[in-house]
């Protein structure tokens, strides 16, 4: 038996579980969501060296975001760049995402993927069209209307039969 093997037979399931065999497979699949918390905010030259390691990038291109609190800790600053506007013929590890293994990710990839907006590239038509199109078919759709509106296809109703004055108009006496 090779010793891959053995590693492999002495996995356990996280959190020490012992029930049911599909229970076991389950756990086994991942860690929580708190084994992927960012660490604390890097200080130290060597603290900034062992986060960009963590995070598989080199220390001169390794920036964290600022320390305000809103808690990004140790995670690497990465530059926008929207699936849109990654290559779609390359050969992806994720093509559904256009990203690769262990690529570090966005910590706002969940606003740049393939089904949401793309800022990061200039626009087909540039706002001043944009809002030309829109006021041109308004225009259109008003104009057709209030040039049509005297011109009415349906079939004209008689004004309301009212009564003469001092006539009856109804009676609850039965007819003789």
């Amino acid at each position: 038996m090779s010793a891959i093997t053995r590693s492999l037979l002495k996995l356990r399931p996280l959190g020490g579980f012992q029930g049911l065999a599909g229970t076991q497979s389950a756990r086994s699949a991942g860690n929580w969501n708190k084994d992927w918390k960012p660490g604390k905010y890097p200080v130290t030259p060597e603290e900034r060296a062992a986060a960009a390691r963590k995070y598989g990038l080199r220390p001169d291109e390794y920036e964290p975001y600022p320390d305000d609190g809103l808690g990004f800790g140790d995670y690497p600053k990465l530059p926008v760049v929207s699936a849109e506007a990654r290559d779609p013929y390359r050969d992806w590890d994720h093509p559904e995402h256009r990203r690769d293994f262990g690529e570090p990710i966005h910590a706002s990839a969940d606003m740049y993927g393939l089904d949401r907006i793309d800022d990061t590239q200039k626009p087909r038509f540039s706002l001043n069209d944009q809002a030309l199109s829109f006021f041109g078919v308004m225009a259109a759709f008003f104009a057709a209307y209030f040039y049509l509106n005297d011109n009415k296809m349906h079939w004209p109703v008689l004004p309301k039969q009212y009564p003469e004055e001092g006539k009856t108009h109804y009676t609850f006496e039965p007819a003789e």
